[in-house]
Parts: structure tokens; C-alpha cells; sequence
């Protein structure tokens, strides 16, 4: 199964990335989605071709000297329950 994904932008409320770590954020945001679509898969309407127009992905608690890494890990958990798994 191929599974093609557009998040057009990620929107952060209360919190400041520096652009240093933006590239970061989204590498492991990625890695970690890639990687919980590949275990746990998509709900049967997103497979039918469902689409979101936004994702809620609820409140992420993090920490001021979270890793980039940690945020991107964390974004792509929330991103994944926000698509309804």
C-alpha cells in the first residue's frame, strides 16, 4: 500500500522553533509518522480516500530545552491521532 500525506504547514501556538531547528523538527516528525503508518496503518476512511482539511492534534506538552528531535517525534504522535487512527 502507498500512503501519500500533504501537510501544507504546521501551525505552533505558544511556541517558538528557531529556525536552526526547523529542518530538525521535520525530519523526525517524518520519521516517527512513516513509522507509526507503517505499524498501525490508517483508519478504513482515510484509506476510501477520506481527506482532513485541518488536524487537530490536541496539546503537546514541551519542555523549553526539548530536543528538536523529541518535538518532531512528538508532532507526528499527535498528527496521527488527529487523523482519527
Amino acid at each position: 500500500m502507498n500512503i501519500s500525506i500533504a501537510i501544507e504547514r504546521l501551525i505552533f501556538d505558544g511556541i517558538s522553533i528557531p529556525q536552526r531547528h526547523r529542518a530538525q523538527v521535520q525530519s523526525a516528525c517524518e520519521a516517527e509518522l512513516t513509522r507509526l503508518l507503517a505499524a498501525d496503518g490508517l483508519s478504513f476512511d482515510i484509506q476510501t480516500g477520506g481527506m482532513r482539511k485541518t488536524v487537530q492534534g490536541g496539546v503537546l506538552e514541551v519542555k523549553p530545552d526539548e530536543a528538536p528531535q523529541v518535538l518532531g517525534k512528538k508532532l507526528a504522535q499527535a498528527i496521527y491521532r488527529g487523523i482519527g487512527q
